[in-house]
C-alpha cells in the first residue's frame, strides 16, 4: 500500500492514531486540518494536534476556512484515497469525487446510532452498554455513507469520554488498517446504513448542567460523559462548581437538589432516588480538588439544607 496516495483530513488527538497508520503504511501527500485557533488571554496562535504531527513529517497541510468553497489545492495532487476522521467539515461532492477509491471516514461509534459530533459524550451519557468505531464511505450527508465494517468494545463502569476516547482511537486505526487492503482491491461489501438512526449533537452549554431532580444513574452518566471535558457542573450560592467525579447511593429523598449530608470529608446532594456524593470537583476560578479541600474549613451548618441549581 506504501504505492497508494491519501489525502487525510483530520483535527484533533482522536485522528492522530489513524494519521499515524496512514503515514506508516501508505503514501500521505497532503493533510487537511481546521484552521490554527487563537487560545486564552495573549491569544497565542496553536495549531491542531493533526497539523503539528504532519509537519513533523514534512507533510503540506491545508486549512480552508470553509471546504466547500475552497479546495482547489487538492487539484495538485493524484489522489488515490481520501480518508478523514474527525476533521470538522462537511466535504463537497466534487471533493469526494476525486479519489479513485473514493473517501471514506472513520467514525466513532456504531453507525446509523450517533450520527454527529459528538459521538461518544452521548454514548456514555445515554447510559449504553457498549460502544465502537465504523469505516464507511462518505457522501454529501453527515455520517450517512455505506458501512464497510464496524468494530465494538464494551463500556465499562470506570469509563469516561477520555477514556474511551483513547480506546476508540485506537480502534479507528486498527479496524482501517484491517480494510484498506480490500477497499484499494475494490472487494468491499457496501451495507447501507437503515433509515432509522439517531444524532449526536456537538454538546452545548446546557448539556453541561446538572439536574438534580434527575435520577442517580442518569447523573452519574452525565458526570462521566462530561469527564475530562468540559465537565459537568451546578451553582452553589451563584457560583459554578464543576464535577470530576462523584459516586450515587440510592434511597429515599424528600426533596431534589439540597445539600443533606456534610462532613469533614464528604458532600451529599438530593436527587430524584438518592443522593449524589461528591468526590471531586473544580469551583469556579479553582484548582481541581477532592471535595475534602473544599470544606476544609467550611461549617457544616453553613452548607446542610442549602439548594443547588
Amino acid at each position: 500500500m506504501k504505492n497508494k496516495k491519501i489525502v487525510f483530513m483530520g483535527t484533533p488527538d482522536f485522528s492522530l492514531p489513524v494519521l499515524e497508520m496512514l503515514l506508516a503504511n501508505t503514501d500521505v501527500v497532503a493533510v487537511v486540518t481546521q484552521p490554527d485557533k487563537a487560545v486564552g488571554r495573549r491569544k497565542e496562535i496553536v495549531y491542531s494536534p493533526v497539523k503539528k504531527l504532519a509537519l513533523e513529517h514534512n507533510i503540506p497541510v491545508f486549512q480552508p476556512t470553509k471546504i466547500r468553497a475552497d479546495y482547489g489545492f487538492l487539484n495538485k495532487f493524484k489522489i488515490d484515497l481520501i480518508v478523514t476522521c474527525a476533521y470538522g467539515q462537511i466535504i463537497p461532492k466534487v471533493v469526494l469525487d476525486m479519489p479513485q477509491y473514493g473517501a471514506i471516514n472513520v467514525h466513532a461509534s456504531l453507525l446509523p446510532k450517533y450520527r454527529g459530533a459528538a459521538p461518544i459524550q452521548w454514548a456514555l451519557m445515554n447510559g449504553d452498554a457498549k460502544t465502537g468505531v465504523t469505516i464507511m464511505y462518505m457522501d454529501e450527508g453527515m455520517d450517512s455513507g455505506d458501512i464497510i465494517k464496524t468494530a465494538e468494545i464494551p463500556i465499562v463502569a470506570s469509563d469516561n469520554v477520555g477514556t474511551l476516547h483513547e480506546k476508540l482511537a485506537v480502534l479507528g486505526a486498527r479496524t482501517l488498517q484491517e480494510v484498506l487492503p480490500n477497499i484499494f482491491a475494490s472487494n468491499i461489501k457496501r451495507m447501507p446504513q437503515s433509515a432509522n438512526y439517531t444524532l449526536a449533537p456537538m454538546i452545548k452549554r446546557a448539556d453541561e448542567k446538572i439536574d438534580f431532580a434527575d435520577t442517580g444513574l442518569n447523573i452519574i452518566n452525565k458526570i462521566r460523559a462530561l469527564d475530562p471535558w468540559p465537565l459537568a457542573n451546578f451553582s452553589l450560592d451563584g457560583k459554578e462548581i464543576k464535577v470530576i467525579k462523584a459516586e450515587f447511593k440510592k434511597e429515599k429523598t424528600q426533596s431534589s437538589g439540597k445539600i443533606v449530608d456534610v462532613t469533614k470529608d464528604k458532600l451529599g446532594i438530593s436527587c430524584q432516588d438518592g443522593i449524589i456524593y461528591l468526590k471531586e470537583i473544580k469551583p469556579f476560578g479553582k484548582k481541581k480538588m477532592p471535595i475534602a479541600s473544599f470544606l476544609n474549613g467550611i461549617k457544616k451548618e453553613e452548607l446542610i439544607n442549602k439548594v443547588v441549581d
